[in-house]
């Protein structure tokens, strides 16, 4: 059967793409067909192809197989906002049930499917609907992609509190470096390894220069193991 997670963030720009992409390559190199999915994705550019947004097109080039495009982003909007905002500019809306077929082709041809959620947890993606359904839909497990910056301990507990008061389960998280100048960086990871109610699936760095400091290990791991 095949096994997903879903990547939440503590914010928007804290690299979840960075880290479903590492994750996926990460599970490829076990020998699983793994493959990525962006069910929403506001920020997309119009090409001959259509409209294609820059994250889902860097799952896709982590995936194996690689799921076309419409399976692997359902919902793309073209202006860079909040995606509830970004629908109503184009009279569209986000609904559940072309997210869930469209997971399930990619559940059917994959061994793990990891699926990327968009904003922080509670981003709104129509007027009735926030990015926290998704996993829920799915009855997928979540891990937390904790963007390592000044003020994460807060928002990182905020947002693991509220994945749990939402009945999800928590996975775990990832640390992601994206302020590689954070000071006492190392004091911050030891103390949300205290604080936070799962434990450190990984930490990797966000630079290619800092890919000696990747450790996906625990995540594969995690994810390998029968539920």
């Amino acid at each position: 059967m095949s096994r997903g997670v879903f990547i939440a963030g503590t914010d928007t720009g804290i690299g979840k793409t960075f880290v479903s992409c590492a994750l996926l390559r990460a599970l490829r190199a076990e020998g699983l067909r793994a493959v990525g999915m962006k069910p929403v994705a506001s920020g997309g550019v119009l090409t001959s192809a259509g409209l294609r947004n820059d994250d889902a097109l860097a799952l896709i080039d982590a995936s194996a197989p690689r799921p076309d495009y419409a399976t692997c982003n359902p919902f793309t909007f073209t202006e860079a906002v909040s995606p509830h905002l970004a629908a109503t500019a184009e009279h569209a809306e986000v609904s559940l049930a072309p997210i869930e077929a469209a997971h399930a082709r990619l559940a059917a041809g994959a061994d793990v499917v990891v699926v990327e959620g968009v904003g922080g947890w509670l981003a709104p993606l129509s007027p009735t609907l926030a990015a926290n359904v998704l996993p829920q839909a799915l009855g997928l497990p979540v891990i937390l992609v904790v963007g390592l910056r000044l003020g994460c301990l807060n928002h990182a507990q905020l947002t693991a509190r509220a994945i749990l008061a939402d009945g999800c389960t928590l996975l775990g998280w990832i640390g992601n470096v994206i302020d590689p100048a954070m000071a006492r960086c190392d004091d911050n990871l030891a103390t949300l390894r205290r604080l936070l109610p799962a434990p450190c699936l990984g930490v990797i760095g966000h630079a290619e220069d800092a890919a000696a400091r990747s450790d996906l290990a625990a995540a594969v791991a995690a994810l390998c193991t029968p539920p």
